[in-house]
């Protein structure tokens, strides 16, 4: 398959996914964990429980004339999820949890030699519930084709600060949107991945307004809002 190819793919499937809810996510990943090695598995459910957290909360705001207003965090879209030869591999995974769980669809991008393959990765999580296209596995010659793409909304990497300078002016010297780019230079601590608004980076804030009131707005309000009196 061509990369414009997984790319349509990638796009025609994250609606989808975004739109399944975090419960639904969640539960998908927790099958999937099961089957990590066991630090892996914490990390996979700690992102999911920080996500639930802070990602997951819809805040109700005040409607002036009446409507529902409702503020929320959902996916960004397609992100792709890559990692030097000697990150460890919860770094990886936590990596994973937090771009999934939030909505996002993602291209898994592992160095030759990892000691995770990418295509396994992928048919882990289809097995687990994920939709075709969700997660796709490309090789490391693929890699700076799919970050120049312009549907690409940001890269998650784990690795050398090098490495980060370099995929930083690659995202700089392309066209379109600006692409978010979420970098762990410390892959035995992880303070990044580690934190608990680690999830917070892969979202996109939105508003849902919903007019609950008959046509014209609610009448008492518009009629304190003009001095009357009652």
């Amino acid at each position: 398959m061509k990369m414009n190819e997984w790319i349509s793919r990638s796009v025609s499937v994250w609606e989808g996914w975004n739109n399944l809810g975090y419960p639904t996510r969640e539960a998908i990943l927790q099958r999937w964990s099961k089957q990590l090695p066991s630090a892996c598995q914490a990390m996979v459910r700690y992102q999911c429980q920080q996500a639930a957290e802070h990602a997951a909360v819809v805040d109700v705001l005040p409607g002036p004339t009446g409507e529902s207003n409702e503020r929320y965090c959902a996916g960004r879209g397609i992100l792709v999820i890559t990692v030097d030869a000697q990150a460890p591999e919860v770094a990886l995974y936590g990596q994973l949890a937090a771009a999934l769980v939030t909505g996002n669809t993602v291209f898994v991008c592992l160095p030759a030699g990892y000691s995770v393959v990418a295509e396994d990765v992928a048919a882990q999580l289809e097995q687990s519930g994920c939709a075709g296209g969700v997660v796709t596995a490309i090789s490391p010659d693929q890699l700076s084709g799919l970050i120049c793409h312009p549907a690409v909304v940001g890269v998650a990497y784990a690795g050398k600060p090098a490495s980060v300078q370099q995929l930083a002016c690659q995202l700089a010297a392309r066209d379109g949107q600006l692409a978010l780019l979420v970098s762990e230079t410390d892959c035995e601590q992880l303070p990044v991945i580690g934190s608990t608004t680690y999830s917070l980076r892969f979202v996109t804030e939105r508003t849902r307004t919903i007019n609950i009131t008959a046509v014209g707005g609610n009448a008492s309000l518009l009629e304190l809002g003009s001095g009357g009196e009652h």
